[in-house]
């Protein structure tokens, strides 16, 4: 990951991983080592939440997957926390938010 990091023109995902846990027993603390190791190598302008929907129902409700997302950003400033909920995937994929300022973090919050 951090070979990757180091390239300007990537990006990561912080998706996936209530399914690559136990799919029975996982809980916060088994991820995160892996989203501290994202985030420490990307940062939070180039990682982005991804629910891993539907597959994430294998493991986790989409409501657990967000608080999840959540509690692992806990420590980021609310400027942070955009970045990663919405900042990152605006930029990414060359959206803009119509209806609602830009600004706003991503009903997810």
């Amino acid at each position: 990951m951090r070979l990757l990091a180091s390239l300007p023109n990537t990006v990561c995902k912080l998706s996936g991983m209530v399914t690559e846990a136990d799919l029975d027993r996982w809980c916060v603390e088994d991820l995160r080592p892996y989203a501290d190791t994202v985030l420490n190598a990307f940062g939070p302008r180039r990682l982005m939440f991804g629910s891993d929907w539907p597959v994430c129902r294998l493991a986790a409700t989409y409501a657990e997957v967000i608080a999840v997302a959540r509690e692992l950003t806990a420590t980021l400033d609310p400027s942070e926390r955009h970045e990663v909920f919405t900042g990152t995937a605006l930029r990414t994929y060359g959206l803009t938010v119509t209806g609602s300022p830009a600004t706003q973090e991503a009903p997810c919050t």
